[in-house]
């Protein structure tokens, strides 16, 4: 992966249904835009909500013959234990799509969500986020990004 061409996702689990629609027509055209820009690599934490989202339409773009990447850098191998048995199916049928797969840590720690963040955010010169609230994972990654000069794209602006 090459910094220059690749863009992580970050974004909450939970997002407003009223807003859904107009999310996934912002990170359509956010990723149509930054494809156009020679962006050819995408790194998804894999987390239910927005990565999942995000990692469905980069699949889709695959199937359409964009030629991108979808890389998940998951933060630890059981990242989905605590998971019903239909958020896993979904999750292990996006994992079949992954061009890659990194397990930033082994096993569940305290810090893994953040170390995936953070892993994420070193490889990206662009992040494209969808944060509504200004405190979690998701704002601390925006934050972490804009600190480290990546160029963060909030598509729920």
């Amino acid at each position: 992966m090459e910094k220059t061409k690749t863009c992580c996702f970050a974004g909450h689990r939970r997002l407003p249904k009223d807003n859904i629609q107009r999310i996934m027509i912002r990170l359509n055209q956010e990723i149509d835009n930054l494809i156009s820009q020679g962006v050819t690599d995408f790194i998804s934490g894999g987390a239910l909500g927005f990565d999942q989202i995000a990692a469905s339409v980069i699949t889709a773009k695959k199937e359409m013959g964009y030629d991108v990447k979808l890389v998940f850098a998951l933060p630890c191998r059981n990242q989905d234990v605590l998971w019903t048995t239909e958020q896993k199916k979904l999750y292990h049928g996006l994992l079949d799509e992954a061009d890659e797969i990194v397990y930033v840590l082994e096993t569940y720690t305290n810090d893994c969500m953040k170390k995936r963040n953070q892993y994420m955010v070193d490889r990206s010169l662009y992040c494209i986020c969808a944060q509504i609230y200004s405190t979690g994972g998701t704002a601390q990654t925006v934050q972490y990004a804009r600190q480290n000069r990546v160029k963060v794209i909030n598509i729920t602006i």
